[in-house]
């Protein structure tokens, strides 16, 4: 019996990862800490704990490209769904798309319930594309859909002060930014590239 219980968890843990839909597979253990110092070891192992998701907080990784930040937010929500804990990774403009692809087809709701269920959205990058008002808004209904209760991580090259200019408008942006980064932990994975 403990054999085919063994056995089913694994399989649990398989599917869960499956279902996150990662791009890739990348591991937290596989991060290469010496090659960027500006990412403390500590506050990763942290994450690997489902404190943080049962707590509905927020993480944002910003940092400029080839700095580990798709590397974190993938390995994080692999940790996470080996945990037991439903994960979903998407990028921000294929969110963006569904969600006014679903608005058109009259199904927005379905769609924004969908992405409120899981425990932990992974969100990567957030500010490669500007948004217009619409979909600016669209990302906005998820953003306040899991505030607080469900955790959204997000992996992002633009800083805070930057991203006036990825939402069109300005209320709206700190409407986003307040709900992110409330209670987050922030990483900053720098500015230097080692893939690079």
């Amino acid at each position: 019996m403990q054999v085919e219980r063994a056995d089913r968890d694994v399989r649990r843990q398989q599917r869960l990862v499956r279902s996150a839909k990662f791009p890739r597979p990348k591991r937290l253990e596989n991060f290469d800490f010496e090659k960027n110092p500006n990412v403390l070891p500590e506050t990763v192992g942290d994450l690997k704990s489902t404190s943080w998701v049962r707590e509905g907080r927020p993480l944002v990784l910003i940092g400029d490209s080839g700095t580990g930040k798709s590397h974190l937010l993938i390995g994080v929500g692999t940790a996470i769904a080996e945990a037991g804990m439903s994960v979903r990774y998407t990028t921000t403009s294929a969110l963006v798309n569904e969600l006014a692809e679903a608005d058109a087809a009259r199904r927005l709701s379905s769609v924004i319930a969908r992405y409120s269920k899981v425990d932990v959205l992974c969100l990567d990058e957030f500010g490669y594309l500007n948004l217009d008002k619409k979909g600016a808004r669209l990302l906005f209904q998820i953003f306040t859909e899991r505030e607080e209760c469900k955790a959204t991580a997000v992996a992002t090259n633009s800083p805070f002060a930057e991203w006036d200019k990825i939402f069109a408008d300005p209320r709206l942006c700190a409407a986003i930014a307040d709900r992110i980064t409330f209670r987050c932990t922030l990483i900053q994975t720098g500015t230097e590239s080692y893939r690079f």
